[in-house]
């Protein structure tokens, strides 16, 4: 006598719990992957959009008791204008000086020799920060 099969044909009765659950991770999945790719491209036109400018104080030497030279190294795009404000610090660390500078060079890296005018002796020029110049 033949063996009867308890299982039902395969197909027959629609879908198993293990295909469904499949569909579902791959509907997941493809959901997650598009946010990703969204998100990558969203982050690549902001990185390439931006125009900040960034500085980093080199050194700073005071001249003589009535001005201080800092040595800037600038980054920027260069079609951007930006302006770096420095201060110069006295001995009891108060400010004595402070002036911004406007750097409108065509290069995207360089190095700004700057001279602060001071009050009084300042022993070292302080960089508080570079923005990006407003156009118009």
């Amino acid at each position: 006598m033949a063996a009867v099969s308890e299982k039902q044909p395969a197909g027959r009765y629609g879908r198993s719990a293990d295909e469904r659950a499949d569909r579902t991770l791959k509907i997941v999945g493809g959901i997650l992957g598009v946010a990703l790719l969204a998100f990558v491209g969203w982050a690549g036109v902001h990185y390439i959009t931006k125009s900040d400018v960034t500085g980093l104080l080199v050194r700073s030497q005071p001249l003589s008791d009535g001005s201080v030279q800092a040595v800037l190294e600038i980054r920027k795009d260069k079609d951007a204008t930006g302006v770096c404000t420095l201060r110069a610090l006295g001995e009891d660390g108060t400010e004595v000086g402070r002036k911004d500078v406007t750097l409108d060079r065509r290069e995207a890296h360089f190095t700004e020799l700057v001279t602060l005018r001071t009050t009084r002796r300042a022993l070292a020029a302080d960089l508080e920060g570079c923005t990006t110049a407003a156009r118009g």
